[in-house]
């Protein structure tokens, strides 16, 4: 059990984690003003471009959006041809969704665009601490997925 000054840590830390995380996300939907793509599309597309091709299941569990409305949102950026839905060339009776070079291009520049940002902010941080805070985030990451593979 954690001791009280341990707990007012983790108070604060849970804090500013969830601050951090709001102006991020207000910050991603600004930047997703000037794109044709939504919030949860931003988000799809993420997880197609760092794990390649997905089936629909498999996408709908990275994001965490039922089946069907999954099954809408690809639907929409297959419209935008941002997506393009493809056999499985082992199985062709697995649909695979694949990014197209249009959604490949929006994902980059506006991960690019959040990068600016985040670069403004910490314009005035010395290094090392830019150092020590990556450093502090990548642990808190690994524990995180930790304690999820192990649950």
């Amino acid at each position: 059990m954690a001791n009280s000054n341990e707990k007012e840590q983790i108070v604060d830390i849970e804090k500013e984690l969830r601050y951090i995380a709001s102006i991020i996300k207000q910050k991603g939907r600004e930047i997703l003003h000037n794109y044709p793509i939504t919030t949860p599309q931003f988000i799809a597309l993420q997880h197609l471009l760092e794990r390649g091709d997905l089936t629909l299941g498999e996408l709908s569990k990275h994001i965490n959006l039922a089946f069907s409305t999954t099954t809408d949102l690809v639907d929409r950026m297959e419209k935008i041809e941002i997506v393009e839905r493809v056999r499985d060339t082992k199985d062709r009776r697995v649909v695979r969704i694949h990014l197209l070079d249009k959604g490949r291009k929006i994902i980059h520049e506006v991960l690019e665009k959040r990068r600016e940002y985040l670069g403004e902010v910490l314009t005035n941080v010395e290094v090392e601490d830019m150092e020590q805070l990556s450093r502090l985030l990548h642990l808190l990451h690994q524990q995180m997925r930790q304690q999820t593979e192990n649950a």
